[in-house]
């Protein structure tokens, strides 16, 4: 079946690659634009993502550091690249998601793509990120960022930016810490998990149940240095510090948090008529992640006092070029990369080595990919290959080494039926290997991964029509997925816990904004997706995937008062969560909708000033479920402890620009 398909791609775009002429098209992915401008309540990447791109959902991990699932999919199905860089975190309970490690302040844009249309990065298979930071500018610039909000939230951010016709610089700061926040009934995050009755030895001590929140502080600097005519050099660093974030319903909390992120590239452009560029990258990154019970009643017995102390680094370097032949665009690249991750458990009294969790595991891939597009009057056709050969293994002797091979291949394609109207269409496989936690995790002696799992395979068709027009744009997406050798935990297991499953998940998103008059547009997302196994894991009964959110969106009214000044007021809702994996940790959440208002006053054209307030009327809800890919406490009758999302929150944002 999954030689069919690849072959049956490129057959399909060579027939099709014959006529040309059509402005660039790029709907199989969305775009969001000015991300730092429009990060008013705090720097977390997720948040935002969440309440702007309907495929899109968050998974609540803490008051920072929160994850993402696109179309239902997270960790490795799903790829998240920072400036070209592949970024993973350390933690194996999503501590520190791939998008913590770079602060919504820090971004200009960032490019969604859902499915499986993307060959330049590695592990696409269902969707990713491509986050672009802000570059430095010849001409001087600078800009002042100051957020306060309720529960004594503070942001602090400071960028500036300058140079000449040889160099461009840029340096950007940032701080920011929070209280614990409170849900709609007034319980802040420790308050949470005693009222969902944790046992006493995962609840917090009386010394530590008022600990802030998080406090993380980042730098991010860049150089651009022009070597030659239409040749360029670029370095950038990006460093990560965070101390002592809370993970209430899971056993542990994060001590500190630190990553750096390290890239050079050089960059040759317009080398002849048809060489258009080529561009070489070097990457790496590093995480340090130490996890640890010792706020919770447990570590007062030295026994228990303990930190599982993960560490993650990633490198790699990736070479591409560019052409124009005639009517056809043609990128060619080479990628090869390289994760370590180990980590080890170590009593915080004695200093005692108490065991790997993780026993240096060693990913390796290279690769080597290609896109063609080609664009008619109406037509525009897009088809892209990748061949990946991957290698994971471990230092335990007991561990197998794996080795993977892969052809990935996609075809997209946009008919305009005319200048307003678009219909469009895609179709693609695209896989991705098992990561050192699912192969090879150790907890209590026991290896809670399976060493012998199967890469996992993603088959896609996704189809849709766009509008854009003096009186409204929308869009909507259809999409149907076919998930083979899904990886997949069974609660039932407590060693070799990972299955390779088959699976579905099928849905449809859209956006849109309605234009009232010139002052006046109404703007709405919505999305709606199920997942099914095709047959329930072994000694279970339940079929429905997990991490499938319910039918989600969002509809706000926005009011451009003056130049550049806006009032916006629009609600969130939420169906009730009726259809979870019960065999696998998930339980039933109740629909849910809040009312949030902001605005936007431009002072003058240097100073604007935010005022806001989100869960206007102090709903108490929850919006990610508990499935057991994610360690988390139990409740005294057995039932997954799940996090409320914050109460009402008012807030404010000065920002000074020169």
């Amino acid at each position: 079946m999954k030689k069919t398909i690849v072959l049956s791609l490129l057959t399909i775009s060579a027939l099709y690659a014959s006529e040309i002429e059509l402005s660039p098209i790029n709907v199989e992915a969305t775009t969001l634009t000015d991300v730092a401008q429009k990060a008013q309540t705090s720097a977390d990447v997720a948040e935002a993502l969440s309440q702007s791109v309907p495929s899109i959902d968050m998974s609540r991990r803490s008051g920072i550091a929160n994850d993402i699932f696109i179309r239902g999919q997270k960790r490795d199905n799903i790829s998240v690249e920072v400036d070209g860089t592949k970024v993973y975190g350390a933690c194996p309970n999503r501590m520190d998601p791939p998008v913590s490690h770079v602060l919504a302040n820090q971004i200009e844009t960032i490019e969604v793509t859902e499915g499986p249309y993307d060959v330049t990065t590695y592990g696409t298979m269902s969707g990713g990120l491509k986050i672009t930071t802000k570059k430095p500018t010849k001409k001087l610039k600078g800009e002042i960022n100051l957020g306060f909000g309720a529960w004594n939230y503070k942001k602090f951010g400071a960028t500036v930016s300058g140079g000449n016709d040889i160099v461009h610089l840029l340096v950007t700061a940032s701080q920011e810490s929070s209280d614990q926040y409170r849900d709609g009934d007034g319980h802040t995050l420790t308050e949470q998990i005693k009222y969902a009755g944790a046992l006493a030895g995962n609840q917090y001590q009386t010394k530590y149940e008022d600990l802030q929140a998080y406090d993380k502080k980042s730098m991010m600097a860049k150089a651009f240095v022009r070597t030659a005519k239409n040749q360029e050099l670029r370095l950038s660093m990006t460093a990560n510090r965070s101390n002592d974030i809370l993970y209430v319903n899971s056993p542990m909390d994060a001590i500190h948090d630190d990553s750096n992120i390290y890239s050079i590239s050089y960059n040759i452009k317009n080398i002849s008529n048809k060489y258009e560029n080529i561009n070489l990258e070097y990457y790496y990154s590093d995480v340090d992640h130490p996890m640890s019970t010792e706020y919770r009643n447990s570590a007062l017995v030295d026994a228990n006092n303990k930190t599982n102390h993960m560490k993650t680094t990633m490198q790699g370097v990736k070479l591409k070029n560019k052409f124009n032949l005639n009517s056809y665009k043609l990128l060619v690249g080479l990628d090869a990369s390289q994760r370590t991750w180990k980590g080890e458990y170590v009593n915080n009294v004695t200093g005692a080595f108490l065991g790997a969790s993780i026993d240096n595991a060693l990913t390796k891939n290279s690769a080597i990919f290609s896109t063609l597009e080609k664009r008619y009057n109406r037509f525009n056709v897009k088809i892209g290959a990748r061949y990946d050969y991957s290698t994971v293994e471990d230092d335990s002797a007991t561990h197998q080494s794996n080795t993977y091979n892969a052809l990935n291949a996609n075809i997209f394609t946009t008919y305009a039926l005319n200048k307003e109207n678009k219909i469009f269409a895609g179709m693609g496989q695209a896989s991705r290997v098992p990561d050192g936690r699912e192969l090879y995790f150790m907890k209590g002696g026991n290896t809670i991964g399976t060493p012998n799992l199967d890469q996992t395979t993603n088959q896609e068709i996704d189809l849709g029509y766009e509008t854009d027009n003096d009186t409204f744009k929308f869009k909507i997406k259809a999409f149907y997925s076919i998930l083979t050798n899904y990886i997949y935990i069974n609660a039932d297991k407590v060693s070799n816990a990972f299955s390779n499953i088959d699976a579905t998940i099928y849905g449809t998103e859209l956006s849109g904004s309605y234009y009232i008059n010139d002052d006046m547009s109404l703007d709405m997302i919505a999305s709606y997706k199920r997942g099914q196994k095709d047959k329930a894991l072994a000694g279970q009964t339940d079929k429905d995937l997990a991490d499938i959110a319910p039918l989600r969106g969002s509809i706000s009214l926005n009011y451009e008062y003056a130049n550049n000044s806006m009032a916006t007021i629009g609600v969130q809702a939420s169906d009730a969560w009726s259809r979870y994996d019960a065999d696998n940790g998930e339980q039933a959440l109740a629909g849910w909708s809040i009312l949030n208002m902001k605005i936007k006053h431009a002072v003058n054209k240097q100073f604007d000033l935010t005022i806001g307030a989100n869960n206007l009327f102090d709903v108490t809800y929850a919006q990610s479920n508990t499935y057991v890919d994610l360690t988390l406490l139990t409740a005294g009758g057995g039932d997954k402890i799940l996090i409320n999302e914050p109460g009402r929150y008012i807030y404010t944002n000065l920002d000074f620009k020169f």
